[in-house]
């Protein structure tokens, strides 16, 4: 694979993130990923976002009005032309802390890679924070969700479950090595009650940290989780991490 052919591929829209969520992610990008790459951004406010992320509008996802997004807006990575881009695309979420080398998620085989499901690996369903595919290549999955999406959204929680279930029936679905893409709530905070004396850590062999749930990077690097009674000490190896 060239690297010219490499695509970072990330999502931003509301105000939930700010610019400085696709800008901190830029830079750990470039700081573990050798060679050429593209960054492209597809968000509905590209203020603010540094000159080096190219960012383009986010496909009509299609959907009447009124029905709540609740991240079915990746399956628009799936667009039969995707603004013309071409490529081997790893999607990122914005809120991801990278902390070892990404070479190898895009020489790793398999045709779609997606993190495994931490809670319940007993099923197929997928962590969509990471995930790789070529572009154009599963146009069938958005277009499918676009005129049964009544019927799927009443079987599928969110867009992973749709999203697994789908490239599982293709035969096409993989998962990457358990160790590369940590959950910061399961696997980086301490067992109770020594989470109240010891700070988070970076498993070992992590290289992509995934903040669900509770925690995003600055609460975390503030010691600080968004439900009563989970304490955390501050992460201070954000710092080192999560910057531009």
């Amino acid at each position: 694979m060239s690297s010219s052919d490499r695509i970072i591929l990330c999502m931003k829209w509301g105000t939930k993130y700010g610019p400085e969520y696709i800008n901190r992610l830029y830079a750990m990008v470039r700081r573990h990923l050798t060679g050429d790459f593209r960054m492209v951004c597809l968000t509905d406010d590209s203020q603010g976002i540094r000159a080096e992320v190219e960012c383009y509008p986010i496909p009509p996802l299609e959907l009447p009005p009124g029905i709540p997004e609740r991240g079915w807006n990746k399956l628009t990575t799936f667009t039969r032309d995707l603004h013309g881009l071409q490529g081997t695309a790893l999607f990122l979420d914005v809120d991801v802390v990278i902390t070892g080398p990404l070479d190898d998620f895009f020489t790793y085989p398999g045709d779609f890679v997606i993190i495994h499901d931490y809670k319940r690996p007993w099923r197929i369903t997928g962590n969509s924070s990471v995930y790789r595919f070529q572009i154009g290549a599963y146009p069938e999955i958005l277009d499918k969700f676009r005129k049964e999406f009544a019927s799927i959204r009443e079987q599928f929680r969110n867009e992973q479950a749709y999203l697994s279930d789908e490239i599982h029936k293709l035969g096409k679905l993989s998962y990457w090595p358990k160790a590369w893409c940590p959950s910061f709530k399961y696997h980086c905070i301490p067992a109770w009650p020594t989470n109240f004396w010891k700070p988070p850590f970076v498993p070992r062999d992590a290289r992509i940290v995934i903040f669900h749930g509770e925690c995003n990077p600055p609460d975390a690097l503030a010691g600080r989780r968004n439900r009563r009674f989970r304490h955390i000490e501050p992460a201070t190896w954000v710092a080192e991490h999560w910057r531009e």
